[in-house]
């Protein structure tokens, strides 16, 4: 288990000697097995409880005993991700991997549109070429649950700790995750992690240089400029491209009601539902394009968000519904797609339908300048 030393405990992904035991935790979650069994099996729920909290432990048992490595697990999470990718897209196309060395670590800084969904796209382009998966930075705001909390190790998350409260307690937070990216990539461990916190509602993937300061904390402590130290990172912008956005809907809603209110108030169990949405909902055809590794004289957070930002732009698939859009004609477009656009928006009302065409709009807009 973890040694008095292991400065990263609270914050690192499960090793494989504590796969078993989480595993053994996640089977003796009550939330967990009675979250599973509403989800699957409703009408079993509503009539014998009980005999679908045994049935479904004992199948987990089953299931899982030979789960003995974080590799196993990720193989696991592969055979879900193949399911997953054929009954909920038209495809998955990606770039720019081969231009990357398979024996080094680099820190994936990628725009963030899905919770779950943008990780798990890059792992699985990093699968299909028979590389090592990443290591995921994920808010503590998502672990709410103990259960979570259990998955998300497993599934090689670090956790970021944006409730950290008072200077002391956030610079410590920030030295931690910081010397912890590091620690990762000379491991030749691949991280990522998005752009800003929360995700791009409005379709603007912009970088908060905020997080590229946090990256050179621990360079600072070596006392490396901040050129020196982020040229040590091989940092590469990643840009995902959804056709369809599962989460578009509730996304215009939250904005259009912080543009009516002046705020938002979220649900408790909004982001799982985002999460869950993002999961089983149609995405249509799915592009994941790897940038190049920054290199240069980057003297600053700023010059540093301005490139990964040109490159997540220059890089970003445009489809069909962004062209429709943002009105831009396109070889591209056929007349089946505007009727399919225009039917989707139809069924919205009118604040909402125009965040959601101008959520489409600006990926296009932006490259068109």
């Amino acid at each position: 288990m973890h040694s008095k030393n292991d400065t990263y405990f609270d914050i690192r992904p499960y090793n494989d000697e504590e796969v078993s035991p989480a595993l053994h935790r996640l089977i003796d979650d009550k939330e967990f097995i009675t979250a599973i069994l509403t989800y699957r099996f409703p009408v079993l729920v509503r009539h014998f409880p009980w005999f679908g909290e045994l049935l479904l432990k004992q199948y987990l048992k089953m299931r899982w005993s030979k789960i003995q490595t974080i590799n196993d697990v990720q193989l696991q999470v592969a055979k879900y991700m193949r399911a997953m990718i054929s009954s909920t897209t038209d495809g998955l196309t990606y770039s720019g991997l081969d231009k990357l060395d398979p024996n080094k670590g680099y820190l994936f800084v990628s725009n963030h549109r899905d919770i779950a969904m943008d990780p798990a796209m890059v792992n699985w382009c990093l699968h299909l070429e028979g590389r090592d998966t990443v290591r995921i930075a994920i808010g503590d705001n998502l672990l709410k649950k103990p259960c979570a909390t259990e998955l998300m190790k497993l599934n090689k998350s670090f956790i970021v700790k944006r409730s950290a409260k008072g200077p002391r307690e956030m610079m410590k937070a920030l030295g931690q995750l910081s010397s912890y990216i590091k620690h990762s990539l000379d491991e030749k461990q691949s991280i990522w992690i998005a752009q800003k916190e929360g995700r791009a509602k409005d379709g603007n993937d912009k970088t908060d240089p905020a997080i590229l300061k946090m990256f050179h904390v621990e360079g600072r402590r070596r006392k490396e400029s901040f050129s020196e130290y982020i040229a040590s990172l091989n940092i590469v912008p990643v840009s995902i491209s959804y056709e369809n956005d599962p989460c578009d809907l509730a996304k215009a809603n939250e904005l259009h009601q912080k543009s009516v209110d002046g705020e938002y108030e979220k649900g408790e169990f909004e982001d799982i539902e985002s999460i869950v949405q993002g999961i089983v909902g149609h995405k249509r055809k799915i592009h994941v394009a790897f940038g190049s590794v920054i290199s240069g004289d980057i003297d600053s957070p700023a010059d540093l968000a301005e490139e990964i930002d040109r490159q997540i732009c220059a890089n970003y698939k445009l489809f069909p519904n962004n062209y429709i859009a943002a009105d831009i004609d396109h070889e591209s477009v056929t007349s089946h797609d505007k009727e399919l656009f225009a039917s989707k928006l139809s069924t919205m009302p009118n604040g909402i339908s125009d965040i959601v065409r101008q959520m489409y709009a600006i990926p296009a807009e932006k490259k068109a300048h």
